[in-house]
């Protein structure tokens, strides 16, 4: 696995309150963290870029901009590095090389196996008719 940095410079932090539990802290301090991180613009390589646009992940927007809002702790800072860690972990998941699957085929006793139950199951279902006069 290659090791890629992500420049701060490419990284845009906005800061706002956040919701639930912190008592009168929470009203006062601007502890939510949403991350933005512009895909095309980025000194990704092409490949990783292609493939994080690809994902389909609920956190790309259409435009390509990755946008992570976290507001799990009641801390600016843990939010700051909680964001970054999800950033790295969706970043990390394209740059694995997944190994080709080699096809194999079903052996003999799976599909006896396999029918047998198929026979079974339509001997219980056939059994369940009601009693016609």
């Amino acid at each position: 696995m290659p090791e890629l940095e992500i420049p701060t410079s490419e990284l845009l932090f906005r800061f706002s309150r956040s919701g639930g539990a912190g008592g009168q802290n929470v009203n006062k301090v601007s502890t939510a963290v949403h991350l933005r991180f512009d895909i095309q613009a980025s000194s990704l390589p092409e490949v990783y870029k292609e493939k994080l646009l690809a994902l389909g992940d609920a956190r790309i927007s259409g435009e390509g901009v990755v946008v992570i809002k976290a507001q799990r702790f009641r801390s600016r800072e843990k939010n700051t590095q909680d964001a970054l860690e999800r950033l790295a972990t969706l970043v990390r998941g394209v740059t694995v090389q997944r190994p080709k699957r080699i096809p194999t085929r079903p052996t003999r006793a799976s599909k006896t196996r396999r029918l047998e139950e198929k026979r079974r199951r339509g001997a219980l279902k056939a059994g369940r008719g009601g009693l016609e006069d």
